[in-house]
């Protein structure tokens, strides 16, 4: 898959409530910013946050607007919106995304750091 591939791949998963293969997306040691703020290392931590989101089963859809390549790493800036539901009732979320991704040595592209709030503190 290109950079792009694996960010809309992501969003599928999210979409189907499985965080477990969005996590297997990841480099092991990934940085994901949860909220502005708060960032979590490594699949474990990502995966834990995940769930929240896959849980509200959620539609992420994305607008890739741009991919720099810079050797085996990529920058892929997204904007999108997020539509689900919790128990207090219907969430709506947009934002602009940057994330970093690495081509690892077999040539699958993992991502190693998922900022959805595309740098916002």
């Amino acid at each position: 898959m290109s950079p792009t591939e694996v960010i809309e791949r992501f969003a599928e998963l999210l979409g189907a409530g499985d965080a477990q293969q969005a996590v297997a997306l990841y480099e092991d040691d990934a940085a994901f910013v949860v909220e502005p703020g708060s960032i979590v290392k490594g699949h474990e931590a990502i995966g834990a946050a995940l769930e929240g989101f896959a849980a509200m089963r959620l539609v992420l859809t994305g607008d890739i607007e741009r991919v720099v390549y810079g050797g085996d790493v990529a920058l892929v800036t997204n904007r999108w919106t997020l539509d689900g539901t919790t128990l207090d009732g219907s969430v709506h979320l947009a934002g602009r995304s940057a994330d970093v991704l690495r081509r690892t040595s077999d040539g699958e592209w993992k991502i190693a750091i998922d900022d959805p709030w595309g740098g916002t503190t």
